[in-house]
């Protein structure tokens, strides 16, 4: 029988077709298959190609062996399955002391194609991400702002981007209450500071204004004389 040259592209997907429908194709063995060559087989099962050239898996007598495309060809039609069993071989006579056997023309028997182990490929299972933990959302910031301008302290509240409170004026022995709650070095002292130049320059208006007071109330007393 002639084997050919081993399984075509076509020719594996039309197995692996056959096999999806629940078919288990037969094929003869190629020359490069060894002692079994012109033998029938079924194919059973196809795997990973990538992992292995031997990816056609063949049951032939009570074994399931892997074989590559070039083993195999598409059994004729009307052929049969057939395996044959290897003969066993005669025991040979212990060789003389005096001479050693010569065999000549013996055909050399290759040895059987033990059968390989299968490569199960297993995936890995994903590795898990690590979830990292969500902070539940707090509140807002809450700004509070005292703030000095034009001689006037105001103080402002904000949350976020929403304004609680429209900046509104303060008086200045509030406003340093306020400050003397923040240990933080030199602003207490800068509010003092401004507020001993804002008492300065009332002082001086005070004095200003008592000057010009006595001297309407000297003219009121000269206008009252004169009656």
């Amino acid at each position: 029988m002639d084997a050919g040259q081993g399984l075509s592209t076509s020719e594996v997907q039309s197995i692996r077709e056959a096999l999806a429908a629940g078919r288990k194709p037969r094929v003869v063995f190629t020359a490069s298959a060894g002692q079994i060559a012109g033998q029938v087989g079924q194919v059973i099962e196809l795997t990973d190609p990538e992992v292995s050239d031997e990816f056609v898996v063949v049951r032939f007598g009570r074994d399931e062996l892997p074989f590559s495309p070039a083993d195999l060809a598409v059994a004729p039609k009307g052929v049969t399955r057939r395996v044959v069993e290897p003969k066993p071989e005669p025991e040979a006579e212990p060789p003389a002391p005096a001479a050693p056997e010569f065999v000549l023309d013996t055909p050399r028997v290759p040895a059987q194609r033990q059968e390989e182990p299968k490569v199960e490929q297993t995936e890995k299972p994903p590795a898990r991400r690590a979830v990292k933990a969500v902070k539940p959302k707090g509140p807002a910031g809450l700004t509070v702002t005292l703030a000095y301008a034009d001689g006037e302290w105001t103080v402002a509240a904000q949350q976020g981007s929403k304004a609680l409170a429209k900046p509104y004026v303060v008086k200045p022995a509030e406003a340093l209450k306020m400050v003397a709650l923040v240990d933080v070095p030199g602003v207490q002292e800068a509010v003092e500071q401004i507020l001993g130049t804002e008492r300065a320059e009332a002082e001086q208006q005070a004095d200003k204004l008592r000057a010009e007071l006595a001297e309407i109330e000297a003219r009121l007393a000269e206008l009252r004389e004169a009656r």
